[in-house]
């Protein structure tokens, strides 16, 4: 049925001698009490479900940050440790080649001291 044949139809109703040819009805639509109630809950819900799916979100990435946090400070440490056994080889070489090392003359133990 199309919207020119259901107006005509309504029409039809109300045609005669005196009658008016043209009706307005207004008609509002209201929700009830019940139905009110079931809408506030399901946007309640889905409030809640939205909450829900950011706060999984920042816990996954809290997770991942204390993660990587942890594996930085692992890798400082062993960078700590990497650069004193550096030191401590390159301060014997140092020590060899350095000029006061070579111009150390070796002793020989001349006796002991009795009493």
């Amino acid at each position: 049925m199309t919207y020119s044949s259901s107006l005509a139809l309504s029409r039809s109703q109300f045609s005669g001698q005196g009658r008016n040819s043209v009706t307005f009805r207004t008609s509002e639509r209201k929700f009830g009490p019940i139905s009110n109630t079931i809408i506030l809950i399901v946007l309640a819900c889905l409030l809640g479900l939205l909450y829900l799916t950011q706060v999984t979100k920042t816990n996954a990435y809290g997770y991942t940050i204390n993660e990587l946090q942890e594996q930085q400070t692992s890798l400082q440490s062993k960078n700590a440790d990497l650069q004193v056994d550096s030191a401590r080889l390159q301060s014997l070489d140092r020590t060899q080649s350095s000029a006061v090392a070579s111009a150390m003359v070796p002793v020989a133990p001349s006796g002991s001291v009795s009493q």
